[in-house]
């Protein structure tokens, strides 16, 4: 597995847009609730995702190459999934868990859709 990015919870998308483009992070992907941003030195991501703050958290994505295996290897020692894997609109294939914080952990694959994808900002 690879961490790949952390998904932070925005009241304001636009100001958290802008903090993190001042820290050097270059946008990638924009809507109205959900923004990505791509750290040039080593092209990790991070995204923000327009939320209130009253508990969600962060989400954190691992991508796994071989990710139906990956799940399959879990879940036969008990590690129980609250979703997945399943093909998603945004063109990746996920499962999400929790772990025993009740964080969400989301297993994927996005091949180079996790990048580039056909919405990509140019």
């Amino acid at each position: 597995m690879r961490l790949n990015q952390v998904t932070l919870p925005a009241g304001d998308l636009a100001a958290s847009i802008a903090f993190y483009q001042s820290l050097g992070f270059r946008l990638i992907v924009r809507n109205d609730h959900y923004a990505r941003l791509e750290n040039p030195s080593d092209c990790s991501t991070l995204s923000l995702e327009l939320r209130d703050h009253t508990g969600d958290g962060a989400h954190v994505y691992f991508e796994c190459d071989d990710l139906d295996a990956k799940v399959a290897g879990l879940k036969a020692k008990a590690v129980r999934f609250d979703s997945g894997p399943e093909n998603k609109s945004w063109l990746w294939r996920e499962a999400w868990l929790r772990d025993p914080a009740g964080n969400k952990l989301c297993l994927y694959l996005a091949g180079d859709n996790r990048r580039f994808p056909p919405w990509r900002l140019a």
